[in-house]
């Protein structure tokens, strides 16, 4: 008879303290114990991004009376223009071939095991640890007059004269990939790991060769770390300031060069407002459509 009454009494009690904290905590919470939990990331953010961001915008509409000026200089001459053309053109274009370079290594990370993932990771990571700036001046060794590319090229006698391959795009595109790479191939391979051998060994059972497979398997699954690693990419080569600067020079100059030079030099804060309000409206717009895109072919599946 005891047995039963100290079981119902135990039931009676309900979960445990430690229970409670692991099963449902946040939904436990008080609105006002959640508001107060959020509160210091809030105001982080707020301080951090949306004042500045809408001090920015205060600037480019109000000088000091309400005005578009600012905007439609950008709109009308055409350097300006053609300065938003290049850095999205550059963008997608670094974004392409960090997919096409980051994918295979993404792949072969996630499929290989014990010392050779360690080495891939490592030659992944390695190089996100080192600054953006040593990189950036690397990149100019090997690619100036008297480079190592084109010293090479001279003493092997391929040339006779060297090839002007800094301060152009192809430069500020190959340096852009180089530094940009892992935050492609990172979220590529945390999707690629979490899709199941088994699938594969199905599909292989099922007549699917590797190429078929991959495509009708591997490559779909895969699409929301495609998705996360081009974004990511794509919103990194926009606003790409120190890469540019540094190997591309005044004759290929992006937004946030323009940016920079209008607040450091020219001082003129309205209109490098408009500027960077403009690319970051273009940025959204872009982001959106990509993820409708990208939604509607079934790839954002979990995310």
């Amino acid at each position: 008879m005891d047995a039963p009454t100290n079981e119902s009494a135990f039931r009676n009690e309900g979960p445990s303290l430690t229970q409670r904290l692991v099963i449902g905590t946040g939904s436990k919470y008080p609105p006002v114990v959640t508001a107060l939990l959020l509160l210091p990331l809030l105001l982080l953010l707020l301080f951090s991004f949306l004042y500045p961001v809408g001090r920015m915008l205060a600037g480019s509409l109000f000088d000091p009376d309400f005005t578009l000026k600012h905007y439609a200089r950008l709109f009308t001459e055409p350097l300006y223009m053609r300065i938003l053309m290049r850095t999205l053109w550059i963008a997608f274009v670094a974004t392409l071939c960090g997919f096409i370079l980051g994918y295979p290594v993404a792949y072969a990370m996630a499929r290989s095991r014990g010392r050779m993932t360690i080495l891939i990771a490592a030659c992944v990571l390695v190089p996100l640890w080192t600054s953006v700036l040593v990189r950036s001046y690397a990149w100019i060794l090997l690619l100036q007059r008297q480079g190592v590319i084109n010293q090479f090229l001279l003493k092997t006698g391929i040339l006779e004269q060297p090839l002007r391959l800094i301060y152009t795009e192809g430069a500020v595109v190959v340096a852009m990939t180089h530094v940009l790479l892992p935050f492609m191939i990172l979220p590529i391979y945390s999707a690629l790991k979490t899709i199941p051998r088994e699938l594969l060994q199905a599909a292989t059972n099922l007549g699917a060769g590797p190429v078929s497979s991959f495509l009708k398997v591997t490559l779909p699954l895969s699409l929301p770390g495609v998705f996360a690693g081009t974004l990511m990419t794509f919103i990194l080569a926009l606003g790409f300031y120190v890469t540019p600067a540094l190997v591309g020079g005044p004759q290929t100059m992006m937004m946030s060069t323009l940016i920079a030079q209008q607040t450091t030099v020219l001082l003129d804060w309205p209109f490098a407002g408009a500027l960077a309000t403009v690319l970051l409206a273009v940025t959204l717009l872009l982001t959106f459509a990509f993820r409708k895109v990208l939604a509607r072919n079934g790839g954002l599946s979990g995310v």
